[in-house]
């Protein structure tokens, strides 16, 4: 019997002297895995198993892990931790609670003992495993801005939003519907988007609550085709997503692990067979974990294991067991060194590549994943390096595959929309215009059919002052009878209100639209109209006046009288050589410039021949100069030049269209002179106001009325019609759109803008 007792004492010596070297890790897992089963809590034994099978990273050395779980009681977290710190365990593995992991953090950083987190939350001193949150901020910022939401909503929780909502504000030019929610607020939250028209919303919550708000979606029926939800959580793959499939509903998220990559797919089939052996007790709770995925906290549990053991790797055996306790405060020697080796470790694990920078995870790489109708496909992918690739451009607007037709009405308006009149066109066939171009574009790009019709009364859209109510196709698109307005339609304050509007492709203003005066018809004596009839009587009696006084002084004057023939001695006969007609004839000579054969001799009839030469010379110069710019500029003068004169007279009558944004323009101008003119048109509407552009149009070409209207149709008539031109500049500046609707449930991507503008540009 002694000799018995002696060789078992002598076998546990033995046993303890070849005992392999213990390592010493500690977790902390949430109280409810103490009852249930816990996936992150078995793959964190997982891989202790597999690295305790792996001899080359510690070799001759058993890892052990203790346990401990906690409630969200601070004070007993600070407990379990002083518990597991007195083992003398070498790192701890905490939880992904935000509000006590900072309370953990404190103790490890005091005692120099490595805390290894997984969550969201960022703590000094601390080994973050989880990519850093400023980083993943900047992926989700660059799929918004590629997406170009203008407008969207976010559900945030307190302790589990991954968002900082304070960056995401400042880096995005955007409308922001933030709303602090749990998950009794889910639906009234959601309620309250669909009444305001919010599509686009981003989704940063508790994953572990996501099926009541996928509940609360579809009790909404907010899963259709417009709305596209974009999950801050990595595990979209592991939500039950079967109801949302065939709905064309956008959701879009990040995961951390590449489903898809040989290696880890291999560690998952091991997973699943460790689970198999180790839970056979538990296999209802097993088979609600797909196999064929990880959630993202179990797969960064596993890669912290794996990170402690490389970092330790490097220092191991030089470090000193831990043997500090939460009594003494007394740091551990060895403590600090293994945090920075840690810090230090560069690896590629199941999330990844992973490389730190004071603590925070600074390498790693999120694939941009989509839910298509039956299966859920990556689309591209990010990293802190080169941002944003998104591989899979054509499964954000996916062409032909949403099976939606949509009801879009418009207005005839040339050139925007036209339409052709005959026996062979029928529904879409019978429109054509530059507005019909742009609406094919866009259902080719996007991917939807469209029933395209004239809006019932013929007007663009404007609020009755009285009712308040609206016309035209803004009634059409508020009263959900279309989905989409295609036309010339102009952005006013009172419309952007109430609809939606695209970009504008132009700028323009209101003008005056007037028929060009017509020119006086050519004339027997038109060429004296470059002097007025004022001076031809003038001339004329000039000219009879200056010949009279020529001839009354010539037959006082002995100087002009002559012998007729001077060698006859006997019959001496004189003659005067002005006689009456002579003299006229010599002052209509001087007055062509021409002369004549009769020269005054006498010093009064030169003095008064030569006045007359030199008044000729004036009415000659004068009357050359005129002449001259009468034929080359045909002098054309309208009565009215800009809104003053129209304003200030009542002749020519003036109007626009009815109910469009010109009409509104001179309501609600503050400006006197449009008001006087409103008021005028307001007091005889039957004569200013037209129901079309086409009606205002043949006013203007039977004369004595001006069209005000906009600068780009205007510009177009007047190249096609010589008898009408623009009068005075812009009254006004705004801008042009191409299509408006109610809600911004088509979404368009870059490239199809870039399209669009081209051709806005052509």
């Amino acid at each position: 019997m002694e000799l018995v007792i002696f060789i078992l004492t002598y076998l546990n010596m033995f046993s303890f002297i070849i005992t392999e070297p213990v390592i010493k890790v500690g977790a902390i897992f949430p109280q409810e895995a103490e009852q249930n089963f816990n996936y992150p809590e078995m793959v964190f034994q997982y891989a202790v198993h597999k690295l305790n099978l792996d001899k080359s990273l510690l070799p001759d050395t058993q890892v052990v892990h203790h346990t401990q779980y906690i409630t969200n009681d601070s004070f007993q977290a600070v407990q379990k931790v002083c518990n597991l710190i007195h083992i003398g365990v070498q790192a701890i593995f905490s939880p992904s609670n935000s509000a006590l992991a900072a309370h953990i953090n404190s103790i490890c950083a005091e005692l120099d003992i490595p805390d290894i987190g997984t969550g969201r939350s960022t703590q000094e001193f601390s080994i973050n495993v989880h990519p850093s949150k400023q980083y993943v901020n900047y992926a989700f910022i660059d799929v918004i801005q590629y997406l170009n939401w203008t407008r969207f909503g976010i559900l945030y929780e307190k302790n589990y939003g991954i968002l900082a909502l304070n960056q995401l504000s400042r880096s995005v030019q955007s409308e922001l519907h933030i709303r602090q929610v749990s998950p009794t607020s889910y639906f009234s939250v959601l309620k309250e988007f669909k009444h305001k028209e919010i599509h686009n919303i981003i989704i940063d919550t508790n994953s572990a609550d996501i099926a009541i708000l996928l509940k609360n979606i579809l009790q909404q029926q907010m899963n259709e085709y417009k709305y596209q939800y974009l999950f801050t959580s990595f595990d979209l793959e592991t939500f039950d997503l079967e109801d949302f499939k065939y709905n064309f509903v956008n959701i879009t998220s990040f995961r951390l692990v590449d489903m898809g990559d040989v290696a880890v797919k291999e560690i998952l089939k091991d997973i699943d067979l460790y689970n198999r052996r180790i839970f056979k007790q538990n296999q209802t709770v097993f088979k609600q974990q797909k196999s064929a995925v990880i959630e993202t906290n179990a797969a960064l549990m596993f890669d912290s294991v794996y990170v402690f053991a490389i970092g330790l790797q490097s220092i191991y055996p030089l470090i000193n067991l831990s043997n500090s306790t939460c009594d003494d405060e007394v740091p551990w020697n060895g403590g600090l060194s293994l945090i920075n080796y840690i810090n230090a470790v560069e690896w590629k694990g199941l999330t990844g590549p992973i490389q730190f920078k004071e603590g925070q995870r600074v390498q790693f790489k999120l694939d941009l994943i989509k839910l298509k109708q039956h299966s859920i496909v990556k689309v591209g992918e990010w990293t802190p390096q080169n941002h944003l690739n998104i591989t899979e451009p054509s499964l954000f607007f996916d062409t032909g595959s949403m099976n939606v037709t949509l009801v879009v009405i418009t207005i005839l308006e040339t050139p925007y929309v036209m339409m052709r009149y005959g026996k062979n066109f029928t529904g879409n066939e019978r429109f054509y215009g530059f507005c019909v171009d742009i609406l094919e574009t866009v259902a080719r790009e996007v991917g939807f059919d469209y029933i395209l019709d004239l809006v019932p009364d013929r007007k663009y859209g404007a609020k009755d002052p009285e009712t308040g109510q609206w016309n035209g196709m803004v009634a059409e698109l508020m009263k959900y009878k279309a989905d989409l307005a295609v036309g010339s339609m102009t952005i006013t304050y009172a419309r952007e209100s109430v609809i939606d509007f695209t970009k504008p492709f132009m700028n323009l203003g209101i003008s005056i639209l007037f028929k060009v005066p017509t020119t006086q018809p050519n004339r027997l004596f038109s060429f004296l109209n470059p002097l007025a009839i004022e001076i031809w009587i003038y001339v004329i009696a000039a000219y009879l006046l200056v010949s009279l006084t020529i001839y009354i002084v010539a037959k006082l004057s002995p100087m002009e009288w002559q012998f007729i023939i001077p060698c006859d001695l006997e019959n001496i006969t004189k003659r005067n050589q002005f006689s009456f007609s002579d003299s006229l004839w010599f002052t209509i000579g001087t007055l062509m410039q021409q002369g004549s054969d009769i020269h005054p001799k006498a010093v009064s009839t030169r003095i008064i021949t030569s006045i007359w030469g030199f008044f000729s010379l004036i009415i000659v110069a004068s009357y050359t100069a005129n002449l001259a710019a009468f034929l080359t500029v045909e002098r054309m003068m309208n009565p009215i030049e800009n809104a003053d004169d129209l304003a200030s007279q009542t002749e020519i009558s003036y109007g626009t269209l009815e109910s469009g944004s010109t009409m509104t323009f001179f309501r609600d101008s503050m400006i006197e002179t449009y008001k006087k003119m409103w008021r005028i048109m307001d007091n005889k509407r039957q004569l200013a106001f037209t129901t079309t552009y086409e009606d205002g149009i043949r006013r203007v070409n039977q004369g004595n009325y001006a069209f005000l209207m906009e600068s780009t149709m205007l510009d177009y008539i007047v190249q096609r019609d010589c008898n009408l031109t623009q009068i005075g500049g812009l009254l006004d500046t705004k801008e042009h759109f191409e299509y408006s609707q109610i809600d911004d449930s088509i979404n368009i991507n870059n490239e199809y803008k870039q399209t669009r503008d081209e051709i806005s540009t052509k």
